[in-house]
């Protein structure tokens, strides 16, 4: 079997899926590895690190795309601007393995759907215990929770800790971070390394511990949280009215803060608003919000996304695309993540899929011409699919393919 990995195409998309240190042990799986030549190159991997390791490189696009597995960080709805150029490149029977934002672009997933390739998106891996090595939303968000503090102490115009000098003493920045998930944990930790006073709040309940084990102090705001969290551990989007309360009782909170960092996302749906115009124009002249959720809509209403805006000297940044910024540990991370799912289905050099697994029933977007995800499928408005996508079981993928 043939796994490819293909170069990003995404405009300042510079991780690949997969680093030279991965190819071995998808080797001894029975793989052969096959790498679009300079896919590694804007992280830090050159060609030759990955012939050291037993890869071999490809010098087109067609060659990536002649592979039974593709691997890729960005695919169908993550990167919709190359899916037509790919998509004729897709053949049936061939499994596609990547980020691709299915419940924000459902209509991309449907169109990788008709060419009748296995789409496996990696944002959809569960939050279980036998899943976490697999979780590339919580590798990515690590890396999103420390870059998003280093560039909100850059923007910010004083410094983050507390210091005693012959020129008086310097008070320490107040840090506020609202969303507790994996990305906020990380900008708690980041700051309090920084030396800031750090608070932090969050609508599940469950967090509070972890927020204090950093050294932080959890911002208790008193409303009603018990049914804020899903099952697979992600903050629930809750009603109107919740999130009316919850910027009225934040406001003072935000009014006594230097930086404030925002992380709450909703998978597949626009981030709610918690930081109101309103609560902007209490924050003193000086300081920073930084909307981590600025691809989904962001959290502040002034926020523009890969901008930074500025009102009554405050500044709203808006940066996506942050782990970027880091992306030859951003790649290490992701790889990781890709090369444990891809093992998870390769049973001596052959791929099987079990639906009857949850991770790779949650995962499996498309397969044979359909779409059998039943939440893309209500998100296209479709009839969803029986449980376990068409109630095939343990089979290798091949085999399906040629069943009708």
């Amino acid at each position: 079997m043939i796994v490819a990995v293909a170069k990003e195409r995404f405009p300042g998309e510079a991780r690949v899926s997969l680093v030279p240190a991965s190819v071995p042990v998808l080797s001894e799986a029975g793989a052969e590895v096959l790498v679009e030549s300079g896919a590694g190159l804007l992280a830090g991997f050159t060609d030759q690190d990955y012939i050291a390791n037993g890869a071999k490189i490809a010098f087109s696009r067609a060659e990536i795309f002649s592979a039974d597995v593709v691997l890729q960080v960005r695919t169908a709805g993550e990167d919709p601007d190359s899916l037509d150029a790919d998509r004729a490149m897709i053949r049936p029977g061939q499994t596609i393995i990547g980020m691709a934002d299915p419940l924000g672009n459902p209509q991309a997933a449907q169109k990788m759907a008709e060419t009748g390739v296995a789409l496996f998106a990696l944002e959809m891996v569960p939050r279980i215990t036998r899943a976490q090595s697999m979780d590339v939303l919580s590798s990515m968000a690590t890396v999103a929770g420390y870059r998003a503090v280093l560039l909100a102490a850059e923007a910010l115009p004083k410094m983050f800790p507390m210091l005693m000098t012959a020129a008086g003493t310097v008070k320490a920045a107040k840090v506020f971070v609202v969303g507790a998930g994996v990305a906020g944990l990380q900008a708690i930790a980041t700051a309090k390394r920084l030396g800031a006073i750090v608070s932090a709040y969050d609508v599940r309940p469950a967090v509070k511990e972890q927020v204090l084990s950093l050294g932080a102090k959890f911002v208790e705001i008193g409303l009603e949280t018990g049914s804020s969290e899903e099952a697979g551990g992600y903050a629930k989007q809750m009603d109107q009215e919740f999130y009316a309360k919850q910027r009225n009782m934040m406001k003072r909170v935000v009014a006594e803060s230097d930086v404030v960092i925002t992380t709450a996302a909703v998978p597949g749906k626009r981030a709610p608003t918690l930081l109101t115009v309103e609560m902007v124009d209490v924050m003193p002249p000086g300081s920073v919000i930084l909307d981590l959720a600025a691809e989904r809509g962001g959290n502040c209403e002034l926020t523009e996304p890969g901008k930074t805006v500025e009102r009554n000297g405050v500044k709203i940044l808006g940066p996506t695309n942050l782990a970027v910024g880091v992306a030859f540990h951003a790649s290490q991370m992701y790889s990781k993540n890709i090369a444990t799912f891809l093992l998870h289905m390769l049973d001596d050099g052959q791929l099987v899929v079990d639906t009857n697994d949850e991770i790779i029933c949650d995962t499996l977007i498309s397969r044979d011409g359909k779409i059998v995800n039943a939440r893309v499928s209500e998100a296209l408005g479709l009839e969803s699919p029986p449980s376990g996508s068409d109630d095939q079981g343990i089979k290798p993928l091949d085999d399906v393919e040629g069943e009708n």
